[in-house]
């Protein structure tokens, strides 16, 4: 592990009851302090201060607000996952309005919280190698899971329900992200009902006739026939 890894590591894994207790202090007060202040002017000084510690018990944990940061990244993804999770494991709708609602419902819970503290850790946060594969996991297991529902209900008309599964997982996440953290957020009802609109239209849409199932790209440059006419 390179020094700048090692920067973004907690210092002290806590074993006690009180040591957790001064930890979860430290990560609540960091929530509050980069959300009112952002990242820039959210030091430790003001961390250590709103969590009724001092500096030097503050560095006792982490070394710097960096890995305050990603930790409180991590928990972030980790509270995603469960809730994901939980959602797995019910019984899934019979419609696919219904299926997509879930999953776009269980996707914008998780960010509702403090918008502002979720733009912090979406454009600040260092992207540690741990953090890194988090996210790959994440990523990959809805993915999975919703490939699954969509290769088997009658409703989708998609050609390739892989391909379906990891553009629809990467659209709620990028627009939940930037939507509800904007500055002039869609409000939540109806962000969830466009989104859900929009995807359902996608998956349940027959194929275009310009772009039958197994049919090249026009616009693909590795279709031949489109290299003959440039």
């Amino acid at each position: 592990m390179t020094s700048g890894h090692r920067g973004l590591q907690p210092r002290k894994q806590p074993r006690q009851a009180r040591a957790e207790l001064t930890r979860q202090r430290i990560l609540t007060a960091a929530a509050h302090v980069f959300a009112d202040h952002g990242y820039a002017a959210g030091t430790t000084n003001r961390i250590a201060e709103r969590a009724r510690i001092s500096i030097g018990s503050l560095y006792q944990y982490y070394p710097n607000k960096d890995a305050i940061l990603v930790e409180l990244m991590a928990r972030h993804l980790d509270t995603g996952m469960a809730a994901m999770e939980r959602r797995q494991n019910e019984e899934p709708p019979d419609s696919i309005v219904e299926i997509i609602r879930a999953y776009v419902r269980t996707a914008t819970e998780n960010h509702l919280d403090d918008p502002q503290l979720l733009r912090v850790m979406l454009e600040q946060a260092p992207r540690s190698p741990e953090l890194l594969a988090k996210i790959s996991h994440n990523v990959q297991s809805r993915v999975t899971y919703l490939g699954e529902l969509l290769a088997r209900h009658p409703e989708v008309h998609v050609g390739d329900t892989h391909t379906a599964a990891r553009l629809i997982v990467s659209t709620v996440e990028l627009v939940t992200h930037q939507l509800i953290a904007a500055p002039d957020p869609i409000g939540i009802p109806r962000f969830e009902n466009e989104l859900i609109a929009m995807l359902t239209r996608y998956l349940t849409a027959g194929p275009d006739d310009a772009m039958r199932p197994g049919e090249p790209n026009r616009a693909d440059p590795a279709d031949p026939a489109d290299h003959e006419h440039r």
